[in-house]
């Protein structure tokens, strides 16, 4: 089957011999296509088997021009379109060229080698960088990007640092965040009240020290701090989740080398070039069951993941992370420095106030970090990079877009309210921010303020169309509605399809699939498991699940045993007072409340959410009844899932002015099974077979091929992928996410690409 791969690659790469590489390569590997130079970069598309494809992209990494520097290098996938030969284009002269602002980039093999060579002046010295790595978009206060316009204006060149930057021929040659320990920036240890305890190469010892004896460090690093503890260590680990408020949220991991994560992981290709990438993200792997460990005296804890079967793993990416990690040769936790919900510390004074009573100890330094930037969390799906959280090594990096319609205006899109960026359209780029988290702290909101401006300022923004979500409560909404800005709102659903389609770069019209947890519908009321039809220019609701209710509200999403008891009323009505299966959660009592709330429509909104039913069905077969982080009980009943079952269950799909899928039999048909005594694992997998055959199922009532599939629920590995297989076994053509983000990270991009849509009304016998 052919394929066709965009990719944009940043940095050193003009002048050096790059495009008649690529083409060589790619006329070796049989590839039709086309490389293009610009001011933006180079940009490569090219067609051919997957296979081939894959290898094209491994290698470009591995046989480029010893001289060219890859800083950013980006690739999807796309619907071919019929390239005959491979050529290299003629470079155009654009009209106008916006600068960019380059992400924070992994260090090089250049700075490596000199960090740990005892005879370079930057013997381990935990600053060390070059034109091409390092600090960018966390250091940068205005453009151009010059070191007077960067937080290192206040260190003073030595001699030696300014003539290497001011030396054409040297690799540092304009690096502005060059430094050495005689100018640049110093290390130091703080206790938990600020007091030294010890600086420069003794901080580091002394930090690997106390790692190593079970204590608990906050770490600055380049986007921010790191809360830091030796993974291997259960007590430490166990320490951190009760002081952090984080139960069972999976940590990040930080190893010291390939090799290790190998120990302890299933790796791919693909996964690998991802680890070693410049970006450096942490990536989700499956870890290898106990029968595949080699023997080992290392051991992590099984509350760094507690009953997951991935782990978000990452490689050293400054020069610190590497000074430290080389020392300790242990993986550790390295998990943003903040208290649940909130954005990561960027600055030690204030990471002394927040991270109290978190913290035994502080390993600072004196170069500000003026912008926070999380860890990037990427996994690959059918053979593709899959970002869910776009921020170091990403942003803000344009994604390049086909807007004809009113291409010269420029938009700011604030998202949504949880999982927050912003993204800024200007002419046929748009600048995604990084990772904000949820708006529901004042740290947060304040965040994303900062960030609005940011870009703004940086951007040089005048008049400036804003467009923002549906929802009448989310922070991000009634900040423009306070500001008394020029703005637009879009619905939450058709934002998440807009999106897919935008980045998929096909025209025409499309079945849209957007299922998550929550997001307000049209109608007012709480949706999530929408169908859309969508083209270039339009947008008709098609469906949805049938609705339930939510007793006690927000409280439900907490507690799936309370949706359940909302999904079983609908089935059974009062009747669920004597239901043996919520018997066994609430006291007849509490049902009896639930009952009441539910017929006097009292804190019980009614919802169509597919997140919820996952909730639902997660209580139901005894999986949880309690989530302590966003999507938990969902994940869990994913985790579950028995392998080799294909079964399903019964549904309805009922038509009337829009057609709704009747959950009853699925319900049912799970209540049976329970009866017979068939295992979780069987029924969590004959549940999630049953959403893919609803999506089947809706997307053979219509004439379109073409099947976009968006929203949180996504994130479900096993949803998409069998999604993804039964949709091509049936003649569609399904597209999902590669660069931007499915859950609401992608929102705000989304929100630009549905600014122009229209609604319209559509005859369902006509389509």
């Amino acid at each position: 089957m052919i394929e066709r791969v965009k990719i944009t690659i940043r940095g050193a790469v003009q002048g050096v011999g790059f495009r008649p590489f690529i083409f060589r390569l790619a006329s070796e590997l049989n590839l039709k296509g086309y490389v293009h130079n610009s001011s933006k970069g180079v940009f490569i598309e090219a067609e051919g088997e997957l296979n081939k494809l894959k290898e094209f992209i491994i290698r470009i990494d591995k046989e480029k021009p010893s001289i060219s520097i890859i800083q950013s290098f980006e690739y999807s996938f796309l619907d071919p379109v019929g390239y005959e030969e491979f050529i290299i284009q003629r470079s155009e002269k654009e009209d106008e060229i916006t600068a960019l602002i380059l992400p924070d980039i992994a260090t090089c093999e250049d700075c490596l080698r000199e960090l740990f060579d005892p005879d370079d002046r930057r013997y381990l010295y935990p600053f060390i960088n070059c034109t091409n790595c390092g600090p960018r978009f966390t250091i940068i206060e205005s453009l151009p990007y010059d070191r007077p316009n960067t937080s290192m204006k206040n260190f003073k060149m030595c001699p030696e640092c300014e003539s290497e930057y001011n030396n054409p021929l040297d690799r540092r040659f304009h690096a502005q965040p060059i430094a050495c320990p005689v100018c640049g920036p110093q290390i130091k240890l703080w206790d938990s009240t600020g007091e030294i305890v010890s600086e420069k190469q003794k901080a580091i010892d002394q930090t690997c020290e106390l790692v190593q004896s079970g204590k608990i460090l906050a770490i600055k690093g380049l986007g921010g701090f790191h809360l830091v503890v030796d993974a291997t260590n259960e007590q430490a680990v166990f320490s951190l989740r009760k002081k952090k408020h984080r139960e069972e949220k999976p940590f990040a991991l930080m190893f010291p080398d390939i090799e290790m994560i190998k120990q302890f992981c299933s790796v791919s290709e693909l996964e690998e070039r991802l680890l070693k990438s410049l970006e450096s993200p942490i990536v989700l792997l499956r870890k290898k069951e106990n029968s595949q460990l080699k023997l080992s005296e290392l051991k992590i804890s099984d509350l760094v993941a507690p009953d997951n079967p991935y782990l978000g793993v990452m490689l050293p990416y400054t020069p610190l992370h590497h000074i430290l990690m080389r020392k300790l040769n242990k993986p550790i936790v390295a998990t943003s420095g903040n208290l649940s919900e909130e954005p990561i510390c960027i600055d030690e004074y204030e990471a002394l106030k927040r991270l109290k009573g978190i913290a035994d100890y502080f390993l600072v330094h004196n170069r500000p970090i003026l912008r926070h930037c999380d860890d990037s969390i990427v996994r690959i799906v059918k053979e593709r990079e899959f970002i869910i959280r776009r921020a170091r090594g990403y942003a803000p990096l344009p994604y390049l877009i086909d807007y004809e319609n009113e291409s010269d205006k420029q938009i700011i899109a604030v998202g949504g309210h949880l999982k927050n960026t912003i993204s800024l359209k200007k002419n046929n780029q748009v600048f995604i921010s990084q990772h904000i988290g949820d708006l529901s702290t004042a740290e947060s909101f304040n965040a994303f303020t900062k960030t609005i401006n940011d870009f703004k300022s940086l951007y040089e923004f005048n008049k400036i169309t804003f467009v923002g979500d549906l929802h009448p409560d989310y922070l991000s909404t009634t900040f423009l509605k306070q500001q008394n800005l020029n703005y637009h709102l879009v619905q939450h659903h058709l934002s998440h399809i807009a999106a897919c389609k935008l980045e998929n770069q096909f025209k025409g019209e499309a079945l849209g699939v957007s299922w998550d947890g929550t997001g307000f519908g049209l109608d007012g009321k709480i949706w999530g498991s929408e169908f859309f039809f969508i083209d270039d220019e339009s947008f008709s609701h098609l469906g949805q699940f049938k609705k339930f209710h939510l007793p006690s509200g927000e409280k439900a999403i907490r507690e799936p045993k309370r949706t359940l008891a909302g999904v079983l009323f609908e089935i059974f009505n009062e009747k669920i007072v004597e239901n043996e299966i919520l018997l066994s959660k609430f006291a007849q009592s509490e049902l009896k409340l639930i009952v009441d709330m539910i017929n006097k429509k009292i804190n019980s909104p009614e919802c169509v959410s597919a997140g919820r039913l996952f909730d639902a069905v997660s209580s139901l077969i005894g999986i949880t009844d309690h989530s302590n982080f966003e999507g938990q009980a969902a994940m869990k009943l994913e985790f579950a899932i028995k392998e080799n079952v294909n079964d399903f269950y019964e549904f309805e799909l009922i038509k009337n002015d829009k057609i709704i899928i009747d959950w009853t039999k699925i319900i049912l048909g799970l209540i049976d099974d329970l009866r017979k005594g068939k295992d979780k694992g069987a029924l969590s997998a004959k549940f999630h077979n049953t959403l893919v055959e609803v999506i089947v199922e809706f997307a053979k009532q219509f004439s379109f091929k073409k099947i976009l599939l968006s929203g949180g629920c996504f994130q479900n590995i096993y949803l998409l992928n069998r999604t993804i297989d039964r949709l091509r076994e049936e003649g569609f053509q399904p597209y999902w996410h590669q660069r931007i983000p499915t859950n609401d990270g992608g929102i705000s991009f989304g929100q630009i690409a549905a600014f122009n849509l229209k609604e319209k009304k559509l005859d369902f016998k006509k389509l």
